[in-house]
């Protein structure tokens, strides 16, 4: 968090306010065994490896956490499964400029890519991918990831899937998600994915015999996911553009985003808080 502040103008003045006895204590935790410090090289190589870890660390914790609170022995034992869209910092890299390899202003963060999003149209930017509880009393993420905006739902969530819960009965999925490949490593891991997507066959309005079904668990899902990314995009303020440029620093930003918001319902479970309210205040005062 304070290697991550100190690149603005704030964070180097919060630092630099720091009582006497804190900036010692911080001097100490940020050297070495000898006294000295690690050169800018250490820190950057050291952050650039922090990505590549977050997601384990997310799905091992996401594990914990569910047999900790007990929630798929109070109910069914699904998740949902979804992405949602977070815009680049900077311009955009419009697709001619793309095509002819122009970047025309420094601002542009060329590792992003755009995505036709159902709510806001044409986005240029990242695609958080995440898996939460549903049907439970608090949205915990079980799995995460995070890459350009063009990656397809269906083709990033086999990475997802393979780290969910053993005891995972239900994965609820939108129309992007009816993929046979994803159907098939469902069933081997004893899962039924369940989807939006009915067949070419079946048009809306549909009055076949499991439509009342499909639509309690649909609900299931979107009650589960979208709450979860609003949630989330709040207590993170990234409704506008992430903070980060590249893909790297964005992986290591959303991604500790997620796994610092499992700690803060860890905490609010061990203090008997309320699992959902107040965890912005929560985290902004931390």
């Amino acid at each position: 968090m304070i290697v991550q502040q100190v690149h603005t103008p704030s964070g180097l003045l919060a630092i630099l306010a720091l009582p006497t006895a804190e900036m010692q204590m911080l001097r100490h935790e940020l050297s070495l065994r000898d006294g000295r410090f690690a050169c800018r090289r250490t820190w950057e190589r050291r952050l650039a490896a922090i990505p590549g870890t977050l997601p384990a660390q997310i799905a091992c914790l996401g594990c914990f956490l569910l047999e900790l609170f007990g929630l798929w022995t109070k109910a069914a034992s699904a998740a949902a499964i979804d992405s949602t869209v977070l815009i680049a910092r900077g311009g955009v890299w419009h697709k001619k400029d793309r095509e002819a390899g122009v970047v025309p202003h420094t601002s542009i963060d060329t590792q992003a890519h755009w995505t036709k999003s159902g709510w806001h149209g044409w986005v240029y930017g990242w695609k958080l991918h995440i898996a939460v509880t549903a049907g439970c009393n608090v949205w915990l993420p079980l799995a995460a990831e995070v890459t350009s905006a063009n990656v397809a739902d269906n083709e990033q969530a086999p990475s997802l899937i393979e780290v969910l819960p053993a005891d995972l009965h239900f994965l609820l999925g939108d129309q992007h998600y009816h993929d046979e490949a994803l159907l098939l490593l469902c069933a081997q891991r004893g899962c039924n994915l369940v989807t939006s997507f009915t067949g070419k066959n079946n048009p809306y309005p549909h009055h076949d015999d499991g439509v009342e079904v499909r639509k309690i668990l649909h609900k299931t899902r979107s009650i589960a996911i979208e709450n979860f990314n609003e949630h989330f995009k709040v207590i993170f303020d990234v409704h506008g553009s992430v903070p980060t440029k590249g893909l790297i620093a964005t992986q290591r930003f959303v991604l500790s985003a997620v796994f610092v918001y499992q700690l803060a319902i860890l905490y609010c479970f061990l203090q008997n808080l309320d699992l959902r309210l107040g965890l912005k205040a929560l985290i902004k005062a931390a």
